[in-house]
């Protein structure tokens, strides 16, 4: 018997915090059951709701959406990110370009056949630019090394472009993301209700309990 006692007390009480809310539906709780009442915080205040919809309309133009969930320390971030990713395909833009002029050079454009008395090592002047394009330098490179390097910064390019317009998208999808959770409320407030309930055991009547009953705000 005591060993039915302790496995029938824990699962009893179990029993009751699982089945609470189903309980507080139907019953009626006494008017003095303990209650603690929500306080809010000082300082803090009351977020309006945003519009996902309106957010992302405004995203479309960068960073109107972050402005408009009021999340202005975003606006940086936004910026610098879609002015790098824009800047690196302008630098890479231009520096497949130069390889792309020279490697032109060993063809007659109106034909397209090479060009008249180049050969495979004939070397043609590339305009070299230095990363942040402040320098430039004119190098003699032979068509195998003009074609390499041209291969190289049209890849470095597409990179870039595809990089600009994730981070577009980006933008985008977190507007739409912080206005959904403007409707959350995070803040601390909890409010706990403690009163009397009642517990559907198996095979059995109802148990007098204990339920407490957490509500958040």
């Amino acid at each position: 018997m005591t060993h039915i006692l302790k496995f029938f007390c824990p699962a009893a009480f179990c029993l009751t915090l699982t089945m609470a809310p189903a309980i507080s539906a139907n019953l009626t709780y006494p008017q003095n059951s303990a209650t603690a009442d929500t306080v809010r915080k000082p300082g803090t205040r009351e977020v309006k709701p945003r519009s996902p919809r309106k957010a992302v309309l405004l995203a479309i133009v960068p960073g109107l959406g972050q402005g408009y969930n009021g999340d202005f320390w975003k606006l940086p971030i936004v910026y610098a990110a879609l002015g790098g990713s824009i800047f690196t395909v302008h630098l890479n833009s231009l520096k497949y370009h130069d390889y792309l002029k020279a490697y032109w050079s060993f063809y007659d454009h109106s034909t397209g056949t090479p060009a008249h008395g180049t050969t495979e090592d004939t070397e043609m002047p590339v305009r070299v630019r230095n990363l942040l394009n402040t320098k430039s330098t004119v190098k003699m490179l032979t068509k195998d090394q003009i074609v390499r390097n041209k291969d190289v910064w049209r890849r470095y390019r597409n990179v870039s472009i595809l990089t600009s317009g994730l981070i577009y998208v980006l933008t985008i999808i977190e507007a739409n993301v912080a206005a959904h959770l403007k409707t959350f409320d995070v803040s601390d407030d909890l409010s706990v209700r403690i009163g009397p309930g009642a517990v559907g055991v198996p095979f059995s009547a109802f148990t007098p309990g204990l339920q407490m009953v957490f509500n958040f705000k």
